[in-house]
């Protein structure tokens, strides 16, 4: 397998690296066993040579000559939505929507085409996987449709172009982009060759007819886009819809966006018509905490400029094995072991023999390190069977010396416990110290974590 067959090129399945042998190991991502074998793409020397000639005539413009307005947007009338998107959608943008199967691009994207087609857009749905009849029933369960909504069903790349040209749509949705396919490319629709030149294709029409295009893309088990890297590289923004389809609610995320913030995030609840944003986060997140229960603490996390509290349970209890077991759900895995280190260092807590167990409730999933105040009076609580009381709130980040190192955007996290009524709360010395008094809520500054777990 080191040579490669006539008229075949080995590519990267996660960055697209190009290369005319088989190689264990991609010199471009370092990732192993990623090379996949496909059909070259049909040359394009001659049209290149055009494309350059056309653009000898562009001369390069100087910093201070170049106009800065602000980006004109169109609102779907989705609050959530237009939050992680930076305010809107932005004509001529590419949008990649990732997601497991099942979690609700495609509810998602009809329902932005619902509310585009009502204020009079022209919006083109094409779909690559279902039926006319199959998108007919699921737009018939969220509601009515204007004319301004058309759908196309279809896969050929040539046919798609040709109808976004002739149609001139304000919005296209492409669902999804594996299903489509290139003539010119012999390869398989999904494949890496596919999947580049398809997304290259969109991109150009995307800028050059002004024309707001999203993409869905499947997802692999690692739960990245499937196709090669290059893919989140060419377009604008990348939203990944998170969740867990059995369950009620999804989270959309911005992992990428030219033209807003990568920190927001927008919380739906899937019902039977369709997907429902949900305006207060905190409040379902916190629906059904037990009262009284040890091993359960309430912490604060910053998703953006929008505070969401959330609750930390830990179970410890002693093992039957002789290496414990450690879990982690919701949260970095490592960093919980990080926490149990320093609370058996710095506080002398054993739990070399205990198994230990961390869960996020509600489903979501946070990597901040605001929440490491939470999670380590969580799992004391649950080590010592003692309850933290329902009305306390932790916040702040642990060091590897026991310290409890500051925050950031501690004002809107306290004024965000105290609408939901809590009375007391936990936090950084050197955020107490530069706080302003918040009404209704008794703020506690610690230094250290072991300063924290005495209030237990």
């Amino acid at each position: 397998m080191a040579k490669s067959k006539a008229g075949t090129v080995f590519y990267c399945q996660n960055c697209g690296y190009e290369s005319s042998k088989w190689l264990g190991q991609c010199p471009g991502c370092k990732a192993w066993n990623s090379m996949v074998e496909e059909p070259k793409a049909a040359s394009r020397g001659a049209s290149a040579g055009a494309g350059a000639r056309a653009h000898m005539a562009a001369k390069p413009a100087a910093l201070s000559e170049v106009s800065v307005r602000e980006e004109e947007r169109m609102h779907t009338h989705m609050e959530e939505l237009d939050r992680v998107l930076g305010g809107g959608i932005v004509p001529g943008s590419l949008t990649l929507v990732g997601g497991d199967p099942g979690i609700g691009k495609s509810t998602l994207l009809l329902q932005v085409c619902r509310h585009m087609a009502a204020d009079g857009r022209k919006v083109l749905y094409i779909s690559g996987e279902e039926s006319l009849r199959q998108i007919k029933i699921r737009a018939n369960r969220l509601g009515d449709f204007t004319d301004d909504l058309l759908l196309l069903c279809e896969t050929n790349l040539g046919i798609v172009e040709e109808t976004i040209r002739s149609v001139m749509p304000d919005i296209t949705i492409i669902d999804s982009i594996q299903t489509m396919y290139h003539e010119d490319i012999s390869s398989a629709p999904g494949s890496v060759s596919q999947v580049r030149e398809s997304t290259s294709i969109l991109l150009q029409l995307a800028k050059g007819l002004n024309v707001s295009v999203f993409i869905v893309g499947h997802v692999t088990k690692e739960g990245t886009v499937a196709g090669p890297r290059v893919l989140e590289h060419m377009v604008d923004t990348v939203l990944y819809f998170e969740g867990d389809r059995h369950a009620s609610y999804r989270i959309l995320r911005g992992v990428k966006n030219r033209f807003g913030s990568t920190n927001e995030i927008g919380v739906f609840e899937m019902k039977e018509e369709g997907l429902v944003e949900v305006q207060n986060p905190s409040e379902f997140m916190l629906d059904g905490k037990p009262e009284g229960a040890s091993g359960s603490v309430v912490s604060c996390s910053m998703e953006g400029t929008r505070p969401i509290l959330l609750e930390i349970q830990a179970l410890v209890c002693h093992s039957s094995f002789g290496i414990p077991r450690r879990q982690a759900i919701g949260t970095d895995f490592n960093r919980v072991n990080l926490l149990m280190a320093v609370l058996e260092k710095r506080l002398g807590v054993q739990m070399s023999d205990c198994d230990a167990y961390v869960n996020l409730a509600g489903g979501i999933r946070i990597m901040e390190p605001a929440i490491d105040l939470g999670i380590a009076m969580a799992i004391v609580s649950s080590f010592k069977n003692r309850a933290i009381d329902d009305k306390l709130i932790a916040f702040g980040e642990i060091g590897l010396s026991g310290e409890v190192r500051g925050v950031s955007m501690a004002e809107q996290r306290v004024a965000e416990a105290a609408k939901l009524g809590f009375t007391t709360c936990i936090l950084p010395e050197v955020n107490r110290s530069k706080l302003r008094p918040v009404a209704g809520i008794k703020v506690i500054g610690v230094r250290t974590v072991q300063d924290a777990v005495d209030m237990i």
